[in-house]
């Protein structure tokens, strides 16, 4: 009898995997499918926009001496 339900419990979990992964693949299997093939899911025009990075200067850390004792 355990043995029958153990079966039952896999069946049932079994199914509920099921359902949840073909929930998932409809709501975004196109995306996936994009993503496989190596295209961006929705083609859109963008713009050519130029990004220029500045470098962060970095300032020496002025400590007293108990914070350099702390440390």
């Amino acid at each position: 009898m355990i043995a029958a339900f153990g079966t039952l419990a896999f069946l049932v979990t079994l199914w509920l995997l099921v359902v949840v992964g073909a929930a998932v693949l409809e709501q975004s299997g196109a995306k996936i499918a994009a993503a496989l093939k190596g295209e961006p899911a929705h083609r859109q025009s963008y713009a050519a926009v130029r990004v220029r990075a500045r470098p962060r200067l970095r300032q020496p850390m002025r400590a007293s001496a108990e914070w350099r004792a702390a440390a």
